[in-house]
């Protein structure tokens, strides 16, 4: 899929928490979204909607929020949007060779002889 579907209206009351709309664009945006196909918005809405609901569920209420991370966690397996889920469906976002194009050297020490000349008392 090229485009970014819509998530679905809910009812006039409810709206999609600002979070859920930016994580949705995050996920539709992402190499990942290559993978998904039509079938998948279904899944992905689902996990949408727990998404909102983390996120509108109160701070206190630290056991719920608990177990909607773990759930939240445990769908997103299914879609790749972790480096470790992509890993186990031998997804591969960017190479390696290209990817250490983008990160930089480490910067230079100056050798010494006796590494104890570098500690410094803080």
């Amino acid at each position: 899929m090229s485009e970014i579907p819509e998530l679905p209206a809910t009812n006039r009351r409810r709206r999609w928490h600002i979070q859920t709309l930016a994580w949705w664009t995050s996920i539709w945006q992402s190499p990942m979204a290559t993978e998904f196909l039509e079938s998948d918005v279904h899944g992905l809405v689902m996990l949408a909607e727990l998404w909102d609901a983390f996120w509108k569920m109160p701070a206190k209420e630290t056991r719920k929020r608990a177990a909607l991370a773990q759930e939240i966690r445990m769908q997103g397996q299914r879609f790749g949007l972790s480096p470790i889920d992509r890993r186990r469906l031998q997804w591969e976002v960017e190479r390696a060779e290209t990817a250490g194009r983008h990160r930089q050297p480490p910067p230079r020490t100056k050798r010494v002889k006796d590494p104890r000349q570098l500690l410094r008392v803080v």
